[in-house]
């Protein structure tokens, strides 16, 4: 069952996405060769928890940290330990925030120190797909174009969409009904109508898109070894459009500043 959100209830997922968002962004900022993934956090926690909201992550289905920190090879819901961050590495981190009995979900990645060509092109190409699935996010659409255009973009420049994962609703649960792919063919699935809450969150890799999950039964890896990168919005939809509830104020790759697929995308 969809639980779709009301304009009072999109307000304060709004609130919330706002904690999601200042939390990233300073972890986006700090994140540094020589810094410990426990170190980080530690910080999102203190953070998130200073501002009145609860991490989402920490104890859910016994996620023993409050963010997932996730480096090169890892796509998603790597556990932040004693690993410290050299030069080179490609970060992503994935963060949510419950304020008010309501979830907001974001995901970035980022460069530590120098990164090489290839690792920074897959990065442009991961965010561009997000901003391109949010723009498809359109009233009287149908779930697939989302998945559609991300595929499409991804693709195009040679990289692999993940399958064994997908995006979500999102809401009073962190994952509520539908899933969201990130490939298929545009025009099928379900009907998009405003007050539907969606993360959409494309998980891109350089090489194949398979993947294994490792003995921790949570950290989720390439099964090539290739870098993975992942971007994730909170997203409602409105009778305007898509209105992202975790836009953050600072841009985490400088090429994100010269990209805009619509005007209509804004906090």
């Amino acid at each position: 069952m969809i639980a779709m959100k009301s304009p009072r209830e999109i307000d304060i997922m709004r609130r919330g996405g706002k904690i999601t968002a200042s939390t990233l962004s300073a972890l986006l900022q700090t994140a540094r060769a020589g810094m410990s993934l426990r170190e980080i956090d530690r910080r999102a926690e203190r953070m998130i928890r200073d501002a009145g909201g609860v991490p989402t992550f920490k104890g859910y289905h016994g996620f023993p940290a409050s963010i997932c920190t996730s480096v090169n090879e890892v796509v998603v819901h790597g556990i932040p330990g004693d690993y410290v961050l050299e030069d080179g590495d490609l970060l992503s981190i994935d963060i949510g925030t419950t304020y008010e009995g309501y979830v907001s979900d974001s995901a970035a990645s980022i460069g530590i120190g120098t990164l090489s060509p290839d690792a920074e092109r897959l990065m442009r190409v991961t965010q561009e797909s997000l901003m391109l699935g949010i723009a498809a996010m359109q009233p009287g659409g149908r779930l697939s174009d989302i998945g559609h255009a991300v595929q499409r973009h991804a693709e195009a420049h040679g990289f692999g969409v993940v399958r064994a994962l997908v995006g979500h609703g999102v809401g009073r649960e962190m994952h509520e009904e539908p899933q969201v792919p990130n490939w298929g063919e545009p025009g099928r699935g379900l009907l998009l109508r405003p007050g539907l809450c969606l993360a959409i969150e494309p998980m891109i890799t350089q090489g194949a898109y398979e993947v294994k999950t490792l003995a921790d039964r949570w950290t989720v890896v390439t099964a090539d070894g290739k870098l993975a990168a992942h971007f994730e919005h909170t997203v409602a939809l409105t009778e305007e459009g898509p209105r992202i509830l975790t836009l953050r104020e600072i841009l985490e790759h400088p090429d994100a500043a010269n990209y805009r697929p619509t005007a209509e995308i804004a906090a």
